[in-house]
């Protein structure tokens, strides 16, 4: 299996929780490919395989800098994303109450919105949880790729890539 991890940050947090599950958990069975989002489009999600947005949140509940392009094409070029399937790891700071993890569920929401099949729940990390996100990812991860490869298994024929086609208003 192929999962891309889509990253956005601003201070390379979501990054280290990428980069930690792949360490841990890429091998000849799982593929794991880490992406961060600077400059990507929504073609990104033409590729074979399963997406995993890893996203902190920043300032008023807004996606990282580096994840504006490709929220803000999500929004504007409305593709049909039938065809993927993905999980959600949110980064957010509960201090922040209206706002909490909005960069995950933003992209969430966006991609649900164009057709996209969310595979698990949302994961919420908590900054002021006193715990690491890195070391709170690699507890979930194994628990979210077993429900993966379960749902996937019960649904053979799964499609697992993008018809990237505009969906009608």
């Amino acid at each position: 299996m192929k999962l891309h991890i889509l990253v956005g940050t601003m201070t390379g947090t979501a990054e280290l929780v990428a980069q930690e599950l792949e360490l841990a958990f890429g091998d000849e069975n799982l593929a794991i490919e880490i992406t961060l989002m600077d400059g990507l489009d929504h073609r990104v999600f033409g590729r074979p395989g399963i997406f995993l947005i890893c996203t902190s949140t920043y300032g008023q509940g807004e996606v990282p800098d580096n994840a504006k392009a490709l929220y803000a094409d999500l929004l504007s070029s409305r593709p049909d994303l039938s065809r993927v399937r993905y999980g959600v790891f949110a980064l957010g700071d509960s201090t922040h109450v209206g706002t909490f993890c909005f960069g995950g569920k933003r992209f969430d929401e966006a991609l649900g919105g164009l057709g996209a099949t969310r595979l698990g729940a949302v994961f919420e990390h908590n900054a002021s949880g006193g715990t690491l996100p890195e070391d709170v990812a690699l507890e979930w991860f194994p628990e979210w790729i077993a429900e993966v490869h379960k749902l996937l298994d019960d649904d053979d024929d799964a499609p697992q890539n993008a018809a990237l086609h505009p969906l009608k208003s």
